[in-house]
């Protein structure tokens, strides 16, 4: 190899290892903005609360320096096969990472309003739960990135389901605690959404896993995955808002 093309590979290899790095750095911040977002909730701390919503900025400046630089390195290196995948990957997962983000930072929102009502059994240590076994989702598939494992992807795809599962429960019981008290909707309602956020973020986590699939093998799952969330068939009962 020529020392042109030796200095021209050494600077890709360069530019590779610098978006790679960045998007586990992204990652690293969505892992934190799930975990306060959920303490938050259940500690009805609205200082933390507010911490998601501030912090979320750093996540979206990571994403559009992301895109920039994927955008460079292909306009520039012109990457073919594997490295290609790499770039590619790198910023569908950064996209996917952007709206975990912005989940987290919905339902930071919501603290502030749900701190004012009357708190609803046990629901939010049960959302926590939910947000953590996400939060682990996430982790394992930035690892599985890292590692380019795809055993580790795919079992983060299957436990989405047990994700799904977790709402379908929770959304049972808001329409019971609505049912038996007319009080309780509107703290329902808050939480139902927050409820319906987090196994959104799973959804995304799912996605971040099958790149990591798409980037070790060439080709996404072809196996078709079923939703476990079965409200989402429901148009009246997969509306969703945001809080200003």
């Amino acid at each position: 190899m020529s020392d042109l093309k030796q200095h021209i590979a050494s600077a890709f290899d360069r530019d590779l290892e610098g978006i790679q790095a960045q998007i586990l750095k992204m990652g690293g911040l969505v892992e934190v903005a799930i975990h306060d977002a959920a303490k938050s909730l259940e500690t009805r701390d609205e200082e933390l609360a507010e911490q998601v919503r501030s912090g979320d900025k750093a996540i979206d400046v990571l994403e559009e320096m992301l895109n920039d630089e994927a955008a460079r390195v292909i306009a520039l290196r012109a990457p073919t096969a594997g490295d290609l995948r790499v770039v590619l990957s790198v910023m569908r997962m950064s996209a996917n990472l952007e709206r975990i983000g912005d989940l987290a930072k919905n339902m930071a929102k919501r603290t502030s309003v749900l701190a004012q009502l009357q708190p609803i059994g046990s629901s939010t240590s049960a959302l926590r739960r939910m947000a953590r076994d996400v939060e682990h989702m996430l982790k394992d598939a930035l690892d599985a990135y890292i590692k380019r494992d795809e055993a580790l992807a795919r079992d983060v795809i299957d436990r989405d389901s047990d994700v799904d599962q977790m709402y379908n429960t929770l959304f049972r019981e808001f329409l019971t605690f609505m049912l038996e008290d007319p009080r309780n909707i509107t703290s329902c309602m808050h939480l139902h959404f927050i409820a319906k956020n987090i196994e959104r973020m799973g959804d995304h986590v799912t996605s971040i896993a099958e790149q990591v699939v798409f980037l070790t093998s060439g080709a996404l799952p072809v196996e078709d995955r079923v939703k476990g969330d079965r409200t989402s068939s429901d148009p009246k009962l997969s509306t969703d808002f945001e809080l200003e």
